[in-house]
């Protein structure tokens, strides 16, 4: 009867038989033969840990030059082939500039802005013009009829043989307040204001026929007008509409006791004698113009506003 091994007992056997051979030099090449598989793994496992060292450390440099670039160091790009030398970034260059109006709205309020009277036939303005600061007054508009340039002109010119030269104003209109100052953000209420007082105002006409001269208050310009002759008490009515929104808003009301005209012209500095003395023959002008006497006649229909450049219409009905 035949005996059968296990394989694992035969595969013992044959290692005690090879051992047995070879020696004790035997289990020394085993165990040498483990140790250097170890050894391998350990240099390999060295070298993972040596490049996961030198990736950290170049994250690290990397890190560093980016920081040292925001901070302002210099950096270098390459660009075409060229290496270059590139200077530290400006941060004050690469912000976006501020919108000018934002700019204009934290600016001082009092600046003074100096003015070149030159440019203005050498008129003066009575107050100093502040940033922010709207210089405001109501009229009514008188929109030239036939004839009426011309008539100007006659005038203008024997007002120049008397030895005073006049500037025809830029635009004819009767003043239904004194100038006054407006703060920007007034504007809009003051309009409202204005609208609504006005709201049940009727039309009606004006008739100026007297030549007359006028100053303002500083006495650095003299002016020639026409002086309302009819339509005087209409006036005063819309004046204290006028005057009842200005006391709303602590502003000056008009003259007491007004003389409503149209200006014609005017001449820097203080003239009133000097126009005073040929007054006669410029009305006999008015008075033998070749169509009759001349009446200057303003329908008053629309009073406008004008505040800085400005300008805000109220119909009458």
């Amino acid at each position: 009867m035949e005996f059968c091994q296990p394989a694992s007992s035969q595969r013992l056997m044959s290692l005690r038989a090879i051992r047995h051979l070879f020696g004790s030099s035997f289990g020394d090449m085993l165990v040498e033969y483990s140790s250097s598989s170890e050894e391998e793994e350990e240099k390999v496992g060295g070298k993972r840990r040596s490049c996961q060292r030198e990736r950290s450390s170049f994250a690290c440099k990397k890190r560093k030059c980016e920081a040292e670039e925001t901070l302002g160091h210099n950096s270098t790009d390459i660009k075409d082939g060229l290496h270059i030398e590139l200077g530290p970034p400006s941060l004050a260059s690469a912000r976006l500039p501020l919108p000018k109006s934002v700019v204009e709205m934290f600016q001082d309020s009092t600046e003074q802005v100096t003015e070149d009277r030159s440019l203005h036939g050498g008129r003066v303005r009575s107050f100093q013009h502040e940033r922010g600061n709207w210089a405001t007054y109501l009229y009514l508009p008188y929109m030239p009829e036939d004839g009426f340039l011309e008539l100007l002109d006659e005038m203008m010119q024997l007002a120049d043989a008397r030895g005073i030269s006049l500037t025809r104003s830029e635009e004819f209109h009767l003043s239904m307040s004194q100038t006054v100052v407006l703060r920007h953000h007034w504007i809009q209420p003051f309009v409202l204001s204005l609208r609504m007082g006005l709201a049940q105002c009727p039309r009606f006409l004006c008739v100026a026929d007297r030549v007359k001269v006028y100053t303002n208050q500083e006495k650095s310009r003299t002016f020639l007008g026409m002086e309302v002759s009819a339509g005087h008490a209409q006036l005063l009515d819309l004046v204290r509409v006028v005057d009842q929104t200005m006391e709303e808003f602590s502003l000056s009301t008009f003259y007491q006791d007004p003389s409503f005209h149209i200006s014609l012209a005017w001449c820097v500095g203080d003239s009133t004698d000097q126009l005073r003395e040929c007054l006669q023959e410029l009305q006999d002008l008015v008075d033998s113009h070749e169509d009759g006497p001349f009446l200057l006649r303003l329908p008053c229909q629309e009073l406008r506003c004008k505040a800085g450049n400005k300008i805000f219409s109220f119909h009458l009905h």
